[in-house]
């Protein structure tokens, strides 16, 4: 078989090669045009922007081969960008044009009822459950991993791009094809390679079907295009999240600092320990294992998604800084769950003096492996600037650049807000009064009787900067940022459970999924948040790292709370 792989240029596409070699496939990449004479199967997959795609496909003189390889009857598989190529246009970019093999536009997701971008994972409704041999691998009890902003709506009106739907999701009250299928050509809106066991169960079923049976699907649905049941089974997601730094030997390993102080406590010189373990630690960073193994645990124990954050930033410089792109090469091979990076995501420059770009410097992890990037200070500062320019961007900061080319759901922003208390608040009339959140009587001591608002912070909490968090969540937003991962300092290795008030009022802010953090101590405290916010993840570190709460725990905890999850 000659299975081809098609890059065109952006997104991580790497997870799907490292998907098909897990499953024992070989493959090549289309390198040329004329590569396409020589596949006899294509795989599509790739994040980003239409225009990008067809932009990107068109400067490779690709487009036009990838037309006539699909209508010469071979086999297709199109991943994500590569089903949406698939329809006419998309209103993302209403002047590029697709490869109109079906006949509809991709359209834009409404936010009226819902968090835009679609991230996370979902339920399928198949259209002919009966006919079960084309489908592929698909079952509607698994859940698969969708994140984008766009999609095909299904329109039961037009009858001719409604017979190529092959399964349908809900999300809010909207309805779109989840994956296409006719003739030749298998799309699917999902990523197979980021569905864990049972995504890989679809690329395993496709690719060991006969050239002959990829390319022999019904022209039509046998029973007719039907409206699928109204049924949104998006579900919370649980992200377990490593922070890595070098030891003092340079040694990468996960960490988890008690108020951001990574070392071992050391010991008082009075002090008299039978603990020779402690004693020898004293003072070194807190080792919790290697990234890449502690991963591939939580993969396996069913997290949902993976957070790697370098919190020492990079040695020399991001694109040399070869350690933390090996750790996170390695972990893309062993685990198929979404994957962010983060930490030194920014303009930069070598020892040299070669500048390096916020855009650049993506897409070296994505080519390793991440699916998205986190920013956290650099965001702060892009939003004072658009700020001092009355609300005007300029274009050029990291969220923004980044975006623009893979697409606003690889790019999560990481906020530390920390309370900030008002005296007197019932006489308080500053620029932050609609912010302030009032301590309640019943709650902590500390908070009754007073008021506070959330002051942002930068390098990891240690320098205040004069914007609040509504100021900050709304302003990344407004930049194109897909997600905010909403930390508290205040509450950051306490176990005292998230900040409720800070989380709530962050996703009141706010369009984009929102995902909590800092503060779990029991596996109780991640259904308290859920239900009292609406968010839509919840991360944490230490509890897992330390085997205090089991990732099954918590979403056993969730399921009785009637949350639901994966």
């Amino acid at each position: 078989m000659g299975l081809f792989l098609l890059d065109y240029g952006a997104g991580n596409v790497h997870s799907i090669a490292n998907a098909i070699r897990k499953l024992g496939f070989d493959f090549q990449w289309i390198s040329s045009p004329d590569d396409f004479h020589k596949a006899t199967t294509l795989v599509f997959p790739g994040v980003g922007a239409f225009e990008t795609a067809i932009d990107g496909l068109s400067s490779k003189g690709l487009l036009q081969p990838l037309r006539d390889y699909i209508n010469s009857g071979k086999p297709y598989f199109g991943i994500c960008i590569g089903m949406q190529v698939l329809f006419e246009s998309s209103t993302e970019t209403p002047s590029a044009r697709g490869l109109a093999c079906i006949p509809a536009p991709i359209e834009a997701f409404s936010n009226e009822d819902k968090s835009v971008p679609h991230m996370g994972w979902n339920s399928v409704e198949l259209m002919d459950p009966e006919d079960k041999d084309h489908y592929e691998g698909l079952d509607e009890s698994s859940h698969y991993y969708f994140v984008h902003s766009y999609r095909f709506r299904y329109d039961e009106s037009n009858q001719e791009a409604a017979q190529w739907a092959h399964s349908t999701s809900q999300y809010g009250q909207e309805v779109f094809v989840a994956s296409v299928r006719r003739g030749n050509v298998f799309g699917v809106q999902f990523h197979p390679e980021k569905s864990g066991l049972v995504g890989l169960k679809i690329l395993d079923t496709w690719l060991r079907k006969s050239e002959f049976a990829q390319a022999s699907a019904p022209t039509s649905v046998s029973r007719g295009p039907r409206p699928p049941k109204a049924r949104d089974g998006l579900t919370k997601r649980i992200i377990a999240c490593m922070d890595v730094r070098a030891n003092d030997d340079g040694d990468l390993v996960v960490t988890k600092g008690d108020q951001y102080d990574v070392r071992e406590k050391v010991l008082p010189a009075a002090a008299s320990s039978s603990d020779a373990v402690q004693a020898k630690t004293a003072g070194a960073v807190r080792n919790l294992g290697k990234p890449v193994s502690l991963a591939e645990q939580y993969f396996a124990a069913g997290a949902d998604e993976l957070c790697l954050l370098n919190i020492t930033s990079f040695r020399h410089s991001p694109l040399h800084d070869q350690p933390m792109l090996a750790v996170v090469r390695a972990a893309a091979t062993r685990v198929f769950v979404p994957l962010t990076i983060g930490g030194g995501i920014k303009d930069t420059a070598d020892p040299d003096g070669t500048k390096r770009s916020a855009l650049e410097v993506a897409g070296e992890y994505f080519r390793a492996g991440a699916d998205k990037v986190s920013i956290g200070s650099e965001a702060v500062y892009a939003v004072e600037r658009m700020l001092e320019r009355g609300g005007n961007s300029d274009g050029t900061s990291a969220i923004e650049t980044i975006a623009r080319v893979y697409g606003r759901q690889a790019v999560v922003v990481s906020i530390d807000p920390k309370r900030t208390y008002i005296d007197e608040p019932s006489s308080y009339s500053g620029p932050y009064k609609s912010e302030l959140v009032y301590g309640e009587p019943d709650g902590a001591e500390k908070d009754r009787g007073k008021a506070w608002w959330y002051q942002c912070t930068v390098s990891g909490g240690r320098e205040s900067r004069p914007l609040s968090v509504v100021q900050l969540a709304q302003g990344v937003e407004k930049l194109g940022a897909g997600e905010i991962l909403v930390n508290s300092i205040d509450r950051d290795g306490t176990g005292l459970g998230f900040d409720v008030d800070l989380v709530r009022l962050v996703k009141q802010s706010v369009r984009i999924p929102v995902v909590a953090s800092s503060g779990a101590g029991r596996a109780e405290h991640f259904a308290e948040v859920f239900e009292q916010t609406g968010v839509e993840a919840a991360l944490a570190a230490g509890i897992f790292h330390r085997g205090e709460v089991q990732i099954q725990e918590v979403k056993q905890v969730l399921q009785r709370a009637g949350v639901k999850a994966r």
